[in-house]
């Protein structure tokens, strides 16, 4: 959990309500409840006040109250409690916020996207010409999300049949010499990934894949060219360059801007026919991303044919309480899977929002942006545009997640460890210029063990320290 001083509120001079209206713990307590407990000392330790449940127009003392709903989900009731402004605030992950509810002073999403954050309160994001602050917190969740990419992969490739395989060996009716051969699989190392998009989740699903010996190819904007050449990854100018003789695709760049008059999001389609023909036969793809990125039609066409022999997809799916209806992104998924049977393994947009320090750590995140912007008009993580009267904090991002800031550095920079790193760094450049030394001196020189063993130890040292200092990045332009 973050770590923030105690700080008093008692200045105020009104009660200023905040509505927290999804679950901000996912472990259970005694009672087989979602426990909150971390989420509410931390806003009390802040000065804030915790109620567990609706505001019911009382007295309240002057402060800042947050009014936790987890169970708020539909639509009548969300805009029953919020179209009159009674809150001034929102903290939301996954609960759809329709156009109706009014905060007046601003909202925080947990997690990166604001696709379900409609109101027209906000100034920007998926807001409508709001005044209001919309803020995220992006990059809690990368690493949780990058990993469950990996696995839905992991699911398909390699394509051993380990419930086959424990079944005929929990029931001793297997031999290791003579029926092995009949399970031929194939490793990752070697294949090719590509990634759509270089935001925190991209970037780290990235990395990953690189672990597990596959190539990367990386289709994003221009100006992360140097970057993603730097950190060994293959830079491609177009999603179809990307996807050329790729074996996995896994997608990240988001719904993109919302043209006004179209109302059709910049990214919509994306994937469609000319990327997943550009793919090898037989290949997967993971969008974990949002919904709308990929063409469905195209999709069904690639599983049909078997260009793509699996899918693995994450979107929203809203059921309406009263009517049994189901809405959202998910829903022409639903189509293909019943033409595919046992081809697409399908999400609620669970991949990033089941894991608990994650939850913790963004709605931690999300009470000080909201409290930051009713102390003192100071906004972090903008999404759209900055209100007028308030002041831009810039991006906050987790430890070793994002991009390598000025403030990154700063704080690097005040580290103990970074006289260490300056000290190992030197010794690096001193020991390559001695073996570069007699290498030149003697043309049949080789280096000897104790060189491999001194560089190579260095080498590792700052590797480490760069990752403890959250150096290890593209730098923020």
């Amino acid at each position: 959990m973050q770590e923030r001083q105690t700080e008093t509120t008692d200045g105020l001079d009104r009660a200023y309500k905040v509505l927290i209206a999804d679950l901000v713990g996912l472990r259970f307590d005694a009672e087989g409840r979602p426990d909150a407990g971390e989420v509410r000392a931390y806003i009390e330790a802040r000065g804030g006040h915790f109620h567990d449940g609706a505001y019911k127009r009382e007295d309240l003392p002057p402060g800042i109250h947050f009014f936790y709903q987890p169970d708020l989900s539909a639509e009548v009731e969300i805009i029953a409690q919020t179209a009159d402004g009674r809150y001034d605030a929102l903290i939301a992950a996954a609960t759809f916020i329709p156009k109706q509810a009014v905060f007046p002073l601003g909202g925080s999403r947990i997690g990166a996207g604001t696709g379900n954050m409609r109101s027209a309160s906000w100034g920007g994001g998926n807001g409508e010409g709001g005044t209001a602050p919309l803020m995220n917190t992006p990059g809690i969740n990368s690493r949780a999300t990058a990993q469950m990419v990996m696995k839905a992969i992991l699911n398909v490739i390699p394509d051993l049949p380990v419930d086959v395989l424990h079944q005929r060996v929990a029931a001793g009716d297997f031999d290791t010499g003579r029926d092995l051969k009949s399970y031929p699989t194939a490793k990752l190392e070697g294949r090719k990934m590509a990634v759509l998009g270089y935001g925190n989740i991209g970037r780290e699903v990235a990395k990953l894949a690189r672990a597990f010996g596959m190539r990367v190819s990386i289709y994003a904007r221009p100006s992360h060219r140097q970057w993603i050449g730097a950190e060994g990854f293959d830079f491609a100018p177009t999603p179809v360059e990307a996807a050329s003789g790729a074996d996995v695709l896994s997608v990240h760049v988001g719904l993109g801007r919302l043209d006004a008059e179209t109302r059709r999001y910049a990214n919509a389609g994306l994937v469609g026919e000319a990327v997943l023909s550009a793919m090898n036969r037989g290949a997967v793809l993971v969008n974990y991303d949002r919904g709308e990125v990929v063409d469905t039609a195209a999709l069904d066409r690639a599983l049909t044919s078997g260009r793509l022999r699996h899918a693995a997809i994450d979107a929203d799916l809203f059921k309406n309480a009263t009517s049994g209806v189901l809405s959202g992104p998910m829903l022409p998924y639903l189509k293909v899977a019943e033409r595919h049977p046992g081809k697409l393994e399908l999400l609620p947009h669970a991949a990033a929002d089941t894991d608990h320090p994650s939850r913790v750590a963004g709605a931690c995140q999300a009470v000080d942006q909201i409290m930051d912007v009713i102390l003192r008009r100071r906004v972090s993580n903008l999404k759209g545009d900055l209100p007028e009267g308030y002041s831009d904090a810039g991006s906050k991002v987790p430890h070793g997640i994002g991009r390598v800031s000025v403030a990154t550095l700063a704080a690097a920079a005040a580290d103990p460890r970074f006289l260490d790193l300056h000290d190992v760094s030197r010794e690096i450049t001193d020991t390559l210029e001695a073996i570069v030394e007699a290498v030149q001196e003697s043309m049949t020189h080789q280096p000897t063990r104790g060189d491999v063993v001194a560089l190579t130890t260095l080498l590792l040292r700052q590797r480490r320290l760069i990752d403890a200092l959250g150096l290890d990045g593209p730098a923020e332009a």
